[in-house]
């Protein structure tokens, strides 16, 4: 209900009153004061907000809140003492939620008050999200017993400071720390049974994560590379991680992580710079049984014209459980060898190869012509003997795989703004497919083969040295 019609009803019913007093879902908000500016409007919104979460929670009743959310906009201009004083107010035993929401320019200029947890208001606090702030909870910090999630983006604390708010939450199960620039080493203690989740990302000056917790399944990383240590008793079954800026992200993962997750079920990794070959190893991921590569694009391209995916033969020669492989491929332009510059040329094989016994899945995202893309794909076709389907997307991030068209955006109705270079190397990887592929797919195998859209990549295509097979 509208702020305005809730304040008429108040007026006229004292039920409806003391309900709204003891409102226990409190979201402050443009939306929900009713301060979104329409065509023609003239609001003071700056003051309007501070005004009238004022109005509301001087005529709380300070009890039953269960949820408590603050979304503040930049050019609220919201001072802390304000802050401070609606979450003393409004944080009372008994609450369950509070999300604070707060622009960049808060980290420097505003803490977020201790004391407004303490005498048990904190206790009943399963959710807290805090964005761009400091938080700086001092040594036995013990105010957050129920807590089970916790999100920090922005947020300027240290990692003993991290230590001191987590070290009690013994109900912790999720735990996601991001752009938390203060961060130089985190380390998770063995009592936190019950934590599942754990998401680090972009804290750049993070140099060190430790993790003791026994129960620990999901860790997701993204950023500078760290020293990860995840214990000998390690469950950490579902990995993703990927780089920011250094490049190699693909064979970090092949060398290091079978020592650091040894029991691996579902890896993933980004890479946005692949400048070397995925190695051979000779350590195994035994119980890997799905492998996402995603090579996505910097400002020097995603993968350089000197890496070869035939190379990635080798991470599946790692995964002798494998069931499923997805490769994503997210380039602009082409810059590798193709596979019809030098007809001549026989696709190269590995000699020495692995049977993938128990691969079923197969799907590469941005198929193009390169030579060793088409190589990865026959080995893989000679070698999985228990291949049921084969998915080769030649339009990066596309959907609706073989359909003429695939029209997928859900607003426009139209696909994804795509470059010509990039329709064009679709039509070369569509007649890879034709002249070097189609052939040596088993009839038991399903065959998924995704073009460009006939309705929205549509241009004139010569290539008559392609076509004329």
């Amino acid at each position: 209900m509208p702020l305005r019609d809730s304040a008429c009803s108040a007026c006229v019913s004292r039920t409806f009153l003391r309900s709204w007093r003891c409102h226990p879902k409190l979201i402050f908000s443009e939306e929900t004061l009713g301060l979104k500016q329409k065509e023609g409007q003239n609001i003071d919104i700056a003051r309007g907000f501070t005004s009238r979460v004022d109005h509301i929670l001087k005529n709380h009743s300070d009890t039953g809140v269960k949820i408590l959310k603050f979304v503040i906009r930049d050019h609220y201009n919201v001072d802390t003492c304000h802050l401070n004083s609606w979450l003393q107010k409004a944080i009372t035993p008994g609450i369950e939620e509070v999300t604070l929401l707060l622009p960049t320019k808060y980290r420097k200029m505003y803490e977020v008050p201790c004391s407004a947890l303490l005498d048990g208001c904190g206790n009943s606090i399963w959710y807290l999200y805090l964005t761009n702030c400091a938080f700086r909870p001092p040594v036995g910090f013990d105010c957050l017993r129920s807590l089970t999630k916790l999100h920090l983006y922005g947020v300027c604390i240290t990692g003993d400071e991290l230590g001191h708010l987590i070290s009690n939450c013994f109900a912790l199960e999720e735990l996601e720390v991001s752009c938390c620039m203060k961060l130089i080493c985190l380390e998770i203690p063995f009592w936190l049974e019950r934590l599942s989740c754990l998401t680090v990302s972009q804290c750049d000056k993070l140099r060190v994560i430790k993790s003791t917790a026994p129960h620990l399944s999901i860790f997701d990383f993204f950023g500078e590379p760290v020293q990860l240590v995840l214990g000998e008793s390690s469950k950490v079954k579902d990995l993703r991680v990927g780089y920011s800026f250094a490049p190699n992200a693909v064979s970090y993962a092949i060398t290091k992580l079978p020592f650091i997750a040894p029991h691996l079920e579902t890896l993933t990794v980004y890479s946005f710079c692949e400048r070397v070959s995925t190695p051979m190893v000779a350590d195994k991921f035994l119980h890997i049984k799905h492998l996402n590569i995603y090579l996505g694009e910097d400002d020097g391209g995603a993968v350089t014209p000197a890496y070869d995916y035939l190379s990635l033969a080798s991470f599946l020669d790692a995964c002798p459980v494998l069931e499923s492989f997805i490769l994503s491929v997210d380039q602009s332009d082409m810059r590798h060898d193709s596979v019809f510059e030098d007809p001549s040329s026989h696709l190269r094989q590995i000699p020495e190869h692995r049977r993938h016994e128990r691969l079923k899945k197969v799907q590469i995202d941005g198929f193009c012509s390169a030579k060793s893309v088409v190589e990865l794909t026959c080995h893989i076709l000679k070698n999985a003997t228990s291949l049921e389907s084969l998915t080769l997307d030649c339009i990066f991030g596309a959907e609706a795989v073989g359909q003429s068209v695939r029209c997928s955006a859900p607003e426009s109705g139209k696909c994804m703004p795509t470059s010509r270079r990039m329709i064009l190397e679709a039509h070369k990887a569509l007649s890879a497919v034709k002249r070097y592929i189609l052939e040596k797919v088993p009839s038991s195998v399903k065959l998924n083969v995704g073009g460009p859209c006939t309705r929205c990549h549509v241009m004139d295509v010569m290539l008559p040295q392609v076509y004329n097979m």
